[in-house]
């Protein structure tokens, strides 16, 4: 006889911290933030010390989604911002919002091939852009026709822009010269407000269409169980291009009323004293982070913080020992861009449980199926599938990809594509992925589109990418590639190859010539052989760090 978890039929209701969901739009949280506790800090970037408050960061995204609507971008275009963390980069992502514009933020990452793809498929018509990125940009121009903008963050004047002379060009300080009034047509809570690129399976990344509702009720269920209120200041140390620090922490904060202590990069050496400084009280440690952290020397200091509780995905093995030498409460939950945060571990689950990804919160539904969308028994690994029922709460599918989005809401319930089962008391355990996709440093990678930037390169003739496990108890990217007849490329000029073309942390540290890959008599890669080859024979692999070329950021 099969288990299926009893739902839990309890519903939100439709206010949250004073908003009703039908008004619930940045434009709006904003403007009443301001009239009631305008002088309060909102934003505080640790780089450089500066402080906005809630009146001047809505005075100041007024005005840059005026300077915008005034260079011609209308309500309901995509703009692409690709900046780095900022408080110009959080406020630009205000103003698009507030002129109705629907945000695009993009890995800052991203180059050639893959930066294209994503200009393209999101249908971006102009890209907010910081100086350092100027250059890519600049390299992709002739490929992204329906670019007809693009607003420089800086004030430098790099090279870069005579390569981008095709398209119109401002700057970010000039749109700051606008109107600092509400822009006149603003959105209703259920227009769209973001495109949000999540990693590709079997096929290209997709864009993740958010509403304004969503968007600020991302962290809800984070905010009623943790008390998260106007006395919190999150310390943001996260990309502001994911949807965990942008809208997990920049607009929860907004909706609180909170503070937002904002930094450029999480940096392990910095860490707790941006903390300290900032006079953070909670704050998110994603993947290898938390393990950076934790692998720190012990310091007589390290428990003199300030941090109320560490949100942590997954939680890790040494948690109780990490909550005793730094004197903070951890939590952990599951969630992904794709749809929501179903499941949440709570401060007094049982020691058995910490490690688990939790139980669902109110007016989540969540199932391990098989195969044909059936429920499995309790203990029984399967498809971790979710669903709620709460109006706004999840997104809404994939940005012009119909079918995929047909396929990952099949039968009513979003299909995570990860494995998992249930225990016999409800808490829900992670068994590895199904999907084919990676997690490296705290990045989702497509091993599809890391597939097809190889597949490019004239030597190469088939290609099969997959992870073998690293010392940070993530993925590191691995390939096996098949040559062309004749044809000959050295594993280093393969990698510049990738490094020209992808993201830094897609590039794949291991590489492997071989004759073919093995596959199913229906031709399908048996991507599992050659991770089982990698693990037993870890010496077939070129390493290209043990040859010494490292990729890393703006490298």
């Amino acid at each position: 006889m099969r288990h299926e978890p009893e739902a839990d039929n309890t519903r939100m209701s439709d206010a949250w911290c004073g908003y009703d969901i039908r008004n619930m739009t940045i434009a709006a949280v904003l403007a009443d933030k301001a009239a009631r506790v305008g002088e309060k800090v909102f934003l505080k970037y640790v780089p450089d010390g500066r402080c906005l408050t809630y009146r001047e960061a809505n005075e100041l995204s007024n005005r840059i989604a005026n300077g915008l609507l005034e260079r011609g971008v209308k309500k309901g275009e995509q703009v692409a911002v690709l900046m780095g963390n900022s408080l110009e980069a959080l406020l630009t992502h205000f103003a698009l919002n507030k002129m109705g514009a629907v945000s695009v933020p993009i890995n800052t990452a991203a180059r050639g091939q893959l930066l294209a793809y994503y200009l393209v498929q999101s249908d971006a018509v102009a890209v907010v852009c910081d100086d350092e990125f100027l250059a890519g940009l600049a390299d992709i121009a002739g490929d992204i026709p329906g670019v007809r903008l693009v607003v420089q963050a800086g004030a430098s004047r790099p090279a870069a822009l005579e390569a981008l002379s095709g398209k119109a060009l401002a700057d970010l300080a000039g749109l700051q010269r606008a109107s600092s009034l509400p822009p006149e047509h603003p959105p209703r809570f259920s227009d769209p407000a973001f495109v949000m690129y999540t990693s590709g399976t079997t096929g290209p990344s997709k864009g993740v269409l958010f509403t304004h509702a969503h968007a600020l009720m991302w962290e809800r269920d984070a905010q009623e169980l943790y008390g998260i209120s106007e006395q919190d200041s999150y310390y943001l140390c996260l990309p502001l291009f994911h949807a965990a620090g942008l809208l997990g922490i920049g607009y929860l904060m907004a909706v609180v009323g909170g503070t937002v202590v904002l930094t450029s990069r999480f940096s392990a050496s910095r860490f707790w004293a941006d903390v300290r400084d900032g006079g953070a009280t909670s704050t998110i440690l994603m993947g290898s982070m938390i393990n950076i952290v934790w692998s720190m020397p012990p310091a007589p200091s390290d428990g003199d913080n300030t941090l109320r509780f560490v949100f942590s995905a997954p939680y890790p093995k040494f948690g109780a020992a990490f909550e005793k030498r730094f004197g903070v409460t951890l939590v952990a939950g599951y969630g992904l861009s794709d749809y929501g945060t179903p499941l949440r571990l709570l401060p007094d689950a049982p020691a058995d449980k910490k490690g688990s990804l939790g139980c669902p919160t109110a007016g989540w539904e969540v199932r391990v199926v098989d195969d044909d969308d059936f429920p499995v028994t309790t203990g029984e690994v399967g498809e971790l599938v979710i669903s709620n029922r709460n109006p706004w709460r999840t997104s809404s599918g994939y940005y012009r990809m119909p079918e995929a989005t047909v396929n990952a809401t099949r039968n009513g319930w979003f299909h995570t594509g990860d494995n998992a089962y249930m225990d016999g008391d409800g808490y829900f355990w992670m068994h590895g992925r199904k999907k084919d996709a990676l997690r490296r440093r705290g990045e989702n990678i497509s091993a599809f589109e890391v597939e097809q930037v190889m597949l490019s390169h004239p030597a190469v003739s088939d290609v099969a990418v997959y992870g073998v496990r690293s010392e940070m108890a993530e993925d590191e990217v691995a390939a096996t590639v098949v040559l062309r007849g004749g044809a000959q490329v050295t594993y280093a000029g393969l990698i510049e190859h990738c490094r020209r073309n992808m993201a830094y942390y897609m590039v794949p540290r291991y590489l492997k010539f071989a004759g073919d890959l093995p596959k199913t008599l229906s031709g399908k890669v048996q991507k599992y052989l050659l991770r089982e080859a990698a693990h037993a024979d870890p010496g077939s692999l070129w390493d290209r760090e043990a040859a010494g070329i490292v990729v890393k950021r703006g490298s």
